[in-house]
């Protein structure tokens, strides 16, 4: 049976696998769920195996575990490794959710009309690397495996993979490989099918501001004392001009800035403005002046805001002034700044703009380089043909706004560009309420990444 045949006779089952897989609440920010993370460890392992792995392991490592797992058809061919994370974002806040997000349904949408899987991790990340698990299982079974091929999926993404670096780094001989291929990016639509060759990286900070040595009656100390609260909001205000430009001193001096034909380039890709207000239900669109949206979300960084609190957030009333507020903010980053440097800019700069009256901590969680990829290597030829076999269109090369740490460290450490190849969209509410994936999404996936097998074979042997 032919590899796309052998998919189309099971597609009902491996739909039916991924639910199983995305019922496991692996929630890696969270202690609470540290056995279901293990367990969904578990799951990817003995699914290598059932596809056809030789080799399937759990590695320990000092946090959650890495699944390795290898086909090796002749040490003389081409070798593919996948890369792609079984743990998920934290589900918060539940109730936004129109169904449980542990609980994964399929629903028809406008932009899915044939369905789409809306559990927590449906497109990130276990959907996207399960396509690989499943086409390997294709090519094994149609005996049309071309090359040899390599799994390193970790539990760790969506809280820095904070103990990758250190597997990649002792284990390069095992991880060897011709390419790379991660699955975890999304493309432009179905209709236009795009390869990401950017990424932005990432610093992300936790502040504290403490005022008084405790909570104190508003009535009695409000306007004699400073308020965490108000103070804090003052000083994110001013961590952004009239312009959207950001103001912690050195932030921009490394920034990369693409020439007026490179961005021309990047401006060509289908855009439609009035289109992505309406997904958004918002107005305008808003950002730093100067640049369009494919730019403000590609190729420059930014500074957001991804949780504030502090004080009495109850029910009803409660007049207090409160003794600390905090912040968690997240900085996107472009090549060449150094997410270690801009961690001790933003420390800095933010520690100097207290005023008398308060104490500041600074705390950075994590954070990863940017990167961009080759256009023009072997492993993109063999994407970009295997890309227009399925979809009918060459893909468009993007940058994308988000952040997948490990590609700058397999660049450096495995010394190969992995390929970005992700099938998601970006109006499936990734790390949102709602997070959802296209069945056909997934399934025509699984033919791409069997074809690139196959082309990725041929364009070598050429080469």
């Amino acid at each position: 049976m032919a590899v796309n045949d052998f998919i189309q006779s099971n597609k009902d089952r491996f739909l039916n696998e991924l639910i199983d897989l995305l019922k496991i609440p692996s929630v890696s920010a969270d202690p609470k769920f540290k056995d279901d993370v293990f367990k969904a460890a578990d799951f990817v392992k003995e699914s290598l195996i059932k596809a056809g792995a030789d080799v399937a392991e759990i590695c320990p490592t000092a946090g959650y575990p890495i699944v390795y797992g290898e086909k090796i058809v002749d040490p003389s061919l081409p070798t593919v490794l996948v890369y792609g994370h079984y743990d998920v974002q934290p589900a918060d806040p539940y109730e936004l959710w129109d169904s449980p997000p542990f609980e994964p349904v399929i629903k028809k949408t406008k932009i899915h009309p044939e369905g789409a899987i809306f559990a927590r991790g449906s497109a990130d990340d276990k959907g996207q690397f399960y396509m690989h698990v499943k086409a390997f299982e294709a090519m094994m079974a149609s005996g049309e495996l071309p090359c040899n091929v390599k799994f390193m999926i970790e539990g760790e993404e969506e809280v820095g993979s904070d103990n990758l670096d250190k597997f990649v780094i002792e284990n390069k001989e095992k991880l060897k490989s011709d390419v790379i291929l991660i699955s975890d990016t999304h493309m432009i639509s179905m209709k236009d099918p795009s390869i990401t060759v950017g990424l932005r990286g990432m610093a992300y900070m936790e502040v504290e501001v403490t005022g008084p040595n405790r909570d104190l009656h508003s009535g009695t100390y409000g306007g004699a004392v400073a308020n965490p609260i108000n103070v804090l909001c003052k000083m994110i205000a001013s961590l952004k001009d009239e312009n959207e430009h950001i103001t912690i001193p050195g932030f921009y001096d490394k920034v990369q800035e693409l020439t007026a034909e490179q961005r021309g380039r990047l401006n060509e890709a289908p855009f439609d403005l009035k289109e992505y207000e309406e997904k958004l239900d918002v107005d305008t669109v808003f950002g730093e002046k100067g640049y369009t949206t494919i730019e403000r979300v590609g190729i420059r960084p930014t500074l957001d805001v991804n949780g504030i609190w502090g004080g009495y957030i109850g029910e009803g009333a409660k007049t207090v002034l409160p003794s600390k507020a905090y912040a968690k903010i997240s900085m996107r980053l472009v090549p060449d700044q150094d997410w270690h440097e801009i961690a001790q800019l933003f420390e800095a700069h933010f520690k100097s703009i207290a005023p008398a009256g308060v104490k500041v901590k600074v705390k950075s969680h994590h954070g990863g380089s940017p990167a961009v990829v080759s256009d023009t290597s072997v492993g993109y030829k063999a994407a970009e043909a295997a890309m227009e076999e399925t979809f009918g269109k060459k893909p468009i090369p993007t940058r994308e706004g988000g952040s997948i740490p490990i590609v700058a460290l397999f660049q450096k450490e495995l010394g190969s560009d992995p390929i970005l190849y992700g099938f998601g969209l970006d109006t499936d509410a990734l790390h949102s309420p709602n997070e959802h994936y296209g069945v056909q999404n997934y399934l025509m996936g699984i033919e791409t990444i069997a074809a690139f097998f196959r082309h990725f074979k041929a364009l070598s042997d050429q080469s």
